[in-house]
């Protein structure tokens, strides 16, 4: 399917925004549409734009991403900031994914599969806690990842906070499995140990 002409400016002078054709974007329209703004998703087939985040966002992908290759096995990789193809209609982009190794094709690839991800990381934003704390964990579920992570800053001292999850492959929904706060040390989807303590954070 593809999209319909672009709409007349609605926001600024000069601006002209793509009108979604009847049923909805598909994942082929999210990479063929032009000049959509880094960091676009698909979910149930309308385009999510990103707004500004916050340097939390950005430290503690850094953080785990650091702590997630540190021991990473050589059939896995950790990306940062990719689409996922859920289905036709739905190609978030998690924060972090650990993949199968044999699913990285190239430097120019723009995605990767459901069925290729082990474990997808959600660091909420103020303006994304819905889709990131209730939409995208159903939908990785039913997609069948087997583990999630919601990472979120709390208490006034702003500490961060992963919450780890594994999916019930009968349910096809997550099961807490841990809230982890200065250590996250786990042997699912594979050995890892990483110091995420305010400290560590503020140290990057």
């Amino acid at each position: 399917m593809t999209a319909e002409p672009l709409a007349e400016p609605t926001a600024e002078p000069g601006s002209r925004w793509p009108v979604p054709p009847r049923d909805g974007y598909t994942v082929d329209d999210l990479f063929k549409l032009p000049d959509l703004p880094p960091h676009t998703e698909l979910i149930d087939g309308s385009l999510v734009f990103v707004s500004p985040q916050r340097r939390f966002h950005a430290k503690m992908i850094e953080l785990l991403m650091n702590g997630l290759r540190r021991t990473i096995p050589q059939d896995l990789r950790v990306e940062r900031e990719m689409t996922v193809v859920l289905d036709r209609r739905n190609g978030p982009e998690p924060d972090l994914s650990v993949v199968r190794a044999e699913a990285v094709t190239g430097l120019e690839q723009t995605r990767f599969e459901a069925a290729d991800v082990l474990l997808a990381v959600e660091v909420v934003s103020p303006d994304s806690e819905a889709r990131d704390r209730d939409t995208k964990p159903h939908k990785y579920a039913a997609a069948g990842i087997p583990h999630f992570w919601l990472v979120e800053m709390t208490g006034a001292n702003k500490h961060p906070v992963v919450r780890t999850y594994e999916l019930d492959p009968v349910s096809k929904s997550y099961a807490l499995t841990g809230t982890h706060r200065e250590q996250l040390k786990l042997g699912d989807p594979y050995d890892i140990d990483v110091d995420i303590t305010l400290d560590a954070l503020k140290s990057l």
